[in-house]
């Protein structure tokens, strides 16, 4: 095997292959220690078998997420479907309208009302904000900002176009809840990443950031995790065609499929499915 083996990411960079870094990020998942192993061990032979005849020790990074997957499902069926939580959320596209729904749906697991697609007055022009959300101490407006490609990043561009609405936004009041106020907060918020001058130009207007790694704590991840609001993209048990149907029927977060089986049983779900998908619900919210 080649000593050192570079993984190449979406955006082209490239970074040394770290193995306890992926054995980290199973154990995150909830692969026990001798599942996580077993994967090492099997993606080592697949990097093995993949560069023996190649010059140079580079690997795509989304292959070697790929087997990591597919070995992880062997080994720890549960843990996958947790691991591949950050691949799920490409799957809401491919417009933005369901990332939007979905980034409304983690907010109601925080005590909020949200809507989307809101048309609000600032002193200048109407503004379409993506998502509101309030409870009787906040007022939150912001920009929800989808990209279909893993390397995107919301760049300073984006960052300057939302802090100049929310400057001709915040000095206004708005009734949502019956409470006539200001907005509290104004977010941006990807599925991606942003930018080094993104982040300092937003930090600096005032703009709350919220992304995959972003903030480092109480990032759009931990937000998921902590409030166990797995999007149905990330469930095995479902083929693209019925997750489509089900986020269509608005029907976005795992957890509330226990609620909505006479829906599945509607759109011709088998109740081997509808079974095999909520034992997986199980397996993600336990």
């Amino acid at each position: 095997m080649f000593k050192e083996v570079l993984l190449v990411k979406a955006d082209g960079e490239k970074e040394l292959y770290e193995p306890h870094k992926l054995r980290n990020s199973l154990i995150k998942a909830g692969a026990g220690s001798h599942s996580a192993d077993k994967v090492l061990t099997d993606v080592a032979n697949y990097i093995e078998d993949h560069l023996k005849d190649k010059k140079h020790s580079e690997i795509d990074v989304s292959e070697l997420y790929r087997e990591a997957f597919e070995c992880l499902k062997k080994y720890a069926g549960d843990a996958a479907l947790r691991y591949s939580l950050k691949r799920s959320l490409f799957e809401l596209g491919p417009t933005g309208f369901p990332f939007e729904k979905y980034i409304a749906e983690i907010f109601k697991t925080q005590g909020y009302e949200t809507l989307t697609g809101q048309i609000v007055m600032g002193t200048c022009v109407p503004h379409e904000v993506d998502l509101v959300a309030w409870n009787s101490e906040k007022l939150i407006m912001g920009e929800v900002k989808y990209h279909n490609d893993p390397a995107s990043k919301s760049d300073l561009k984006v960052a300057l176009y939302v802090s100049a609405r929310y400057n001709d936004i915040k000095q206004n009041v708005f009734d949502y809840g019956g409470v006539v106020r200001k907005p509290s907060e104004w977010w941006l918020i990807t599925n991606t990443k942003f930018t080094d001058t993104a982040i300092t130009y937003a930090v600096c207007n005032g703009v709350k950031l919220l992304s995959w790694v972003y903030p480092e704590e109480g990032n759009l991840h931990d937000m998921i995790e902590d409030t166990k609001s797995h999007p149905i993209t990330c469930l095995i048990a479902l083929d693209s065609t019925q997750k489509r149907m089900l986020i269509d029927k608005n029907i976005i977060l795992c957890r509330d499929l226990h609620k909505h089986t006479d829906i599945m049983e509607k759109m011709n779900f088998s109740k081997e499915t509808i079974f095999n998908i909520l034992e997986e619900v199980n397996q993600i919210i336990k």
